[in-house]
């Protein structure tokens, strides 16, 4: 399963390219909101500073909810570097410019995911990624997990290319459940990347070795 890191922060994404586990990125407005990036021209600086530390997809959405706006904001997205996949909610319009940009090789992701039905459309569409959102889900008693499940099922049945991103996962145990699904991507802050390192055992374990190597070695 590969791991995107969801967020624009530049020193969190060099934080994560040390440890080697990072193969692409997802931002969406409300995480560039909270960088402090205003208007065009810095939002597009920072997406390209991404791409040149990024190799691998880097996911910027469109914020135009209407036909027009998206698809010229989606070629402009992809002008900016190879590695863009133009970000795209799941609603009417967002569908058609997933087949318009498709159709012109521009890659797209395919956001708010909440059905599979959704899912199914916008790969029928031609989006190269899909996001169904887990937590999210869990918060209003719903399984996320059992969504990404079925999309997943879905496409290897229907032999679709559309890879599953599995977003707003806020747990090592969603990205537990997430592998044993057969996800193709999951999508997470590093914190949550970094606590699968953790286990008590683990810590147990090390500080036992420790302490027996130092009994006879002082």
């Amino acid at each position: 399963m590969k791991f995107f890191l969801d967020t624009p922060d530049l020193n969190k994404i060099k934080e994560a390219i040390e440890y080697g586990v990072i193969d692409g990125i997802t931002t969406n407005p409300s995480l560039i909101a909270k960088e402090g990036l205003i208007g065009e021209d810095n939002i597009y600086k920072r997406y390209m500073d991404i791409c040149n530390l990024v190799d691998g997809p880097v996911s910027a959405e469109v914020i135009s909810t209407n036909y027009k706006g998206m698809i010229e904001e989606g070629e402009k997205l992809a002008s900016l570097h190879k590695n863009i996949v133009v970000k795209i909610p799941v609603i009417k319009d967002g569908i058609k410019a997933i087949k318009y940009l498709s159709a012109k090789g521009i890659k797209t992701n395919c956001t708010l995911i909440f059905t599979p039905g959704q899912a199914l459309l916008a790969a029928k569409a031609g989006a190269s990624y899909v996001s169904p959102f887990v937590g999210r889900l869990d918060d209003i008693s719903q399984d996320g997990t059992k969504l990404v499940g079925q999309i997943v099922n879905m496409f290897s049945y229907y032999n679709f290319s559309t890879q599953v991103i599995a977003a707003s996962l806020r747990s090592t145990l969603h990205i537990a459940k997430c592998i044993e699904l057969g996800v193709h991507i999951a999508t997470i802050p590093l914190e949550t990347i970094l606590a699968l390192l953790n286990h008590p055992l683990t810590q147990a374990g090390l500080k036992q070795f420790l302490d027996d190597y130092h009994k006879v070695n002082n």
